[in-house]
């Protein structure tokens, strides 16, 4: 039995995840996108100050995209949020600084544009 502080951090929970109206639905009637969501939701319930995202949009429509970048940015407020993606709109989306990593190893770090002008990045991911 969930107590009334533990059904207030869930329905906070909830409602920062954007499914508050979704509760009693089981999670296999979700979307795709609406699963990575409670996927979030379980991390934040887990108080932790780092959340390690592995490809979060990966499989998402274009409005569930969107929708996902304002979530991370607004928990970056009170999170440190690592993104591990391939989807570069995503990624400038996000506005945050960027490391490629290459076998290992830093490969180039900075802005997205900074990232993608560089010249070992193009030759590593592009073949050129």
């Amino acid at each position: 039995m969930l107590t009334a502080t533990q059904r207030e951090r869930i329905a906070a929970t909830l409602g920062t995840i954007g499914l508050a109206g979704r509760s009693a639905e089981l999670a296999g009637a979700l979307s795709h996108g609406q699963k990575q969501w409670l996927e979030i939701g379980m991390l934040l319930m887990q108080d932790q100050q780092l959340l390690l995202l592995d490809e979060p949009v990966a499989g998402m429509t274009d409005r569930e995209t969107e929708e996902t970048a304002a979530l991370i940015l607004a928990l970056a407020r009170e999170h440190t949020i690592v993104v591990v993606e391939h989807d570069m709109a995503f990624v400038r989306s996000l506005g945050a600084r960027v490391t490629v990593l290459h076998e290992g190893s830093v490969l180039a770090e900075g802005s997205i544009d900074h990232v993608q002008n560089d010249q070992r990045v193009i030759e590593v991911y592009l073949g050129r």
